[in-house]
């Protein structure tokens, strides 16, 4: 019986070695992952007395293959457990020593990610961009999870080697880089991916002036490789995950680069990235690369297979982190509804940091006062975060207690540091900062971990390998914080007014404030991406009185006046009125909320209630009103019918960031001309529109309005779906128009009503698409139908 049992087993174990020298290495590996550890004890017995077998028999090749590939499984699995270490637990915010650790999959939401998008240059500010998203109730057809972010959609024939993923900062994207590989590390997904290399270009950023083979870069970074003997990857499945393009530096250069083929062959990093990414090193390999929009057009479109966009979290989502985040259902459901009466606090939670300190803030203020009004403006938010990152340093750090004063004299000092640096990057562009940057703020480089090791959610400390040292804040929007913050208490301790071009001292009268604060609001405006716009918002609600209060002890009480502040709400009023363009009008509405005056809206909001708009000619201010409403309600822009409001061309003219916004757009105009047509065509260019369908029947289109339509149908970035334009007076000159814009952008286009035209012989080509493979087109209704 033992002998049958020892017998057996010798027997497997040469077939596994058969297996493991055979051609298919190393797709057989797949087989032998089942065995448990006592079993594994006792191949790894059975491979030394095998390995001595075939040194005495003078077969060192082969014995060296066998061992070399045999360990394949074993260092494999080291290389999970290491990753499994490194990713199992997030830290919330920033990693803080002596904070209790959080499960990866205990907090993982998952994320909104579609596929599709450009790789073009946004070049607004990212809250913009999320404002835009959150107008977009409407998913495209295509969402992904990361653990399918390499699956080959339906309608593609070629497998995915590079994807592209797009989004801002904070929205997510390495989170879902770090459930992708502990997912694999721990055998739940990806199983066919033989090793998975996360790298960072933080961290690849310190061997730029150093020389790597892509092998030895790999073997740098995980030594599992190197342990192994692996130096040649094309018989693996591997991934390189490529973290955080943005924060390369210098910037990838494609456009001169030497070409490189050979694995082995040592060069700088950023010329082994490139080769990497264009396919010409290690070919096999699948490549993911995460970057914040501005960057993605550093990668050419011929080198990326799919672009992915991370839009953080869905309102079903954010519901999801809450009700994860606290256990208690009661506080839950006070904190969702208390979050979604404030639509800009609303907004910002499609970002997962900021529902973290949202989620910090309303913790704090339920359980340590008593006051029933919850922080509604993002300017309270932000307070109210500084204020327990402060607290958390007394107690914490300082051996105080939660009853003492929140700001002391090093608490004060270290936020004038901050914000100071904060602010002077700010006007730079500059997310990252390095040691002289902080040396100009007076911040000592031998203490910033003090800093960073204190105020860990606000400020942090990266260690590259070697000593190279970077830091940033946790998100943009608290660099705008602290850079508001500190442009404040300038002027407020010293008159100075760090936004005007002449630095003098003023006398802190009204006038002087009313002065600073317009300077603010004209700063904002000049901006092309509205870089300054978030900064405008917190410098302005600074200014309140109540806001003074809650930093009571940071900040002098002698603010603005209540004065002062109808003042600027009055020259806010006035540029809005001055038809600014609609992004720029929205974020000034914005910042009427953070100095908690509702006029205009209100004023819209009465019409709407009483009279009715047809009644008053509004004025742009007013129009522009209207707009942010419809925008900012909470209610699914599904169908926005004009005629509702008025059916004329100067409120479609007024009212296109809602057509734009909308799912469905339903335009009754009489005296569409020439510019409302620029203008809706516009809409069909524009890549952020979410309108999919478009009835523009009975209007006096004509052939001239068609044509100016047909440039927006022909953009790459048209999605729309359905076209309806029933008795619009086209002929065969304006159709003809329409199918060279349909052949040119075929995707789409679902459905085309023109009945009651007289589209002549182009009739005939429009229905010839419907039978072309390469249209979408399946509907064409025209004649008296």
């Amino acid at each position: 019986m033992l002998e049958e049992n020892i017998c057996t087993f010798v027997k497997n174990e040469l077939k596994k070695f058969h297996k493991v020298l055979s051609p298919d290495y190393p797709e057989c590996l797949k087989s032998l992952k089942d065995e448990d550890e006592e079993q594994r004890r006792s191949s790894e017995a059975f491979l030394k007395i095998t390995l001595n077998f075939l040194r005495r028999m003078k077969q060192e090749e082969l014995a060296e293959r066998l061992h070399r590939r045999s360990q394949f499984g074993v260092h494999q699995r080291k290389l999970k457990r290491n990753l499994q270490q490194k990713f199992e637990c997030v830290f919330e915010g920033i990693a803080k020593a002596g904070n209790p650790k959080t499960l990866l999959n205990q907090i993982y939401t998952e994320l909104y990610i579609t596929e599709g998008g450009a790789t073009e240059v946004n070049q607004d500010h990212e809250v913009r961009q999320i404002e835009t998203a959150s107008r977009n109730p409407h998913k495209p057809p295509t969402t992904i999870t990361c653990e399918d972010i390499f699956k080959t959609p339906p309608d593609r024939d070629q497998p995915i080697r590079t994807v592209l993923t797009k989004g801002v900062a904070g929205i997510g994207k390495t989170v879902s880089t770090q459930k992708f590989s502990l997912d694999w590390a721990e055998d739940k997904a990806n199983q066919d991916i033989h090793f998975i290399f996360p790298f960072t270009f933080r961290e690849l950023n310190v061997l730029k002036q150093k020389k790597f083979s892509l092998v030895e870069l790999v073997h740098h970074f995980f030594s599992e490789t190197k342990e192994a003997g692996i130096w040649i990857f094309e018989d693996l499945q591997v991934v390189f995950i490529l973290d955080g393009l943005d924060e390369c530096r210098p910037p990838l250069d494609f456009n001169n680069t030497q070409i490189l083929t050979d694995a082995t062959e040592s060069t700088s990093v950023d010329v082994l990235l490139m080769n990497l990414i264009r396919g010409n090193l290690l070919p096999s390999a699948r490549l993911w690369i995460t970057t914040r929009p501005a960057a993605a057009s550093q990668i050419p479109a011929q080198c990326v297979d799919m672009v992915t966009e991370v839009r953080g979290f869905t309102d079903p989502q954010k519901e999801e982190y809450f009700r994860k985040r606290f256990r208690k259902k009661k506080k839950t459901n006070k904190i969702i509804t208390h979050i979604k009466t404030s639509r800009s606090v609303h907004i910002m939670c499609h970002i997962p940091v900021f529902c973290w300190i949202t989620a910090t803030v309303l913790e704090d203020v339920l359980k340590t006062t008593k006051r029933r009004q919850l922080p509604k403006t993002l300017t309270e938010m932000y307070i109210h975060f500084l204020v327990v990152q402060a607290k958390l340093k007394n107690v914490k750090y300082d051996g105080r207690s939660e009853t003492d004063p929140h700001w002391s004299p090093e608490t004060r000092k270290m936020i004038e540091s901050l914000g100071k640096l904060a602010f002077e990057q700010l006007m730079k562009g500059n997310l990252i900062f390095y040691e002289s940057d902080l040396t100009e703020c007076g911040i000592d480089i031998s203490s910033a971990s003090v800093y960073s090791g204190v105020f860990t959610e606000i400020f942090i400390e990266e260690r590259g390998l070697y000593q190279d040292q970077r830091f940033c804040f946790i998100h943009l929007s608290v660099q705008e914080f602290l850079a508001a913050l500190h442009v404040h208490q300038t002027f407020i301790n010293t008159g100075v007014n760090l936004l005007s071009e002449e630095q003098t001292t003023s006398q802190r009268s009204g006038s002087a404030q009313t002065q600073f604060y317009q300077t603010a609001v004209d700063q904002a405006l000049q901006s092309p991406n509205g870089h300054l716009d978030l900064f405008l918002r917190f410098l302005l609600g600074l200014s309140l009185p109540t806001n003074h209060r809650l930093l009571q002890g940071l900040m002098k009480q002698t603010g603005s006046s209540l004065e002062t502040n109808q003042y600027t709400a009055t020259y806010i009023k006035w540029k809005i009125n001055n038809k600014l363009p609609v992004e720029k009008s929205i974020n000034l509405f914005h910042c009427l909320n953070e100095l908690e005056d509702q006029s205009l809206v209100d004023d819209i909001q009465y019409y709407l209630r009483n009279e009715g708009l047809y009644k008053h000619d509004l004025s742009p201010a007013q129009w522009s009103a209207l707009a942010f409403m419809l925008l900012s309600s909470d209610k699914d822009l599904d169908e926005f019918v004009l005629n509702k409001y008025f059916g004329s061309e100067k409120a479609l003219l007024n009212l296109l960031p809602v057509v734009k916004a909308s799912n469905k757009a339903v335009l009754p105009v009489y005296d569409l001309s020439e510019i409302g047509f620029e203008g809706l065509s516009s809409v069909l260019r524009s890549q952020s529109s979410s309108m999919r369908h478009l009835v523009l029947s009975t209007n006096d289109l004509e052939d001239s309005g068609l044509k100016i339509l047909s440039e927006g149908l022909r953009s790459p970035d048209c999605k729309l779906e359905t076209l309806r334009l029933s008795g619009c007076l086209i002929t065969e000159e304006g159709c003809s128009s329409l199918v060279s814009a349909l052949k040119s952008n075929p995707s789409h286009l679902r459905l085309l009503d023109l009945s009651y035209n007289h589209p002549g012989a182009s009739g005939q080509e429009l229905s010839a698409l419907v039978e072309d493979p390469h249209s979408t087109l399946d509907t064409v209704r025209y004649g008296l139908s």
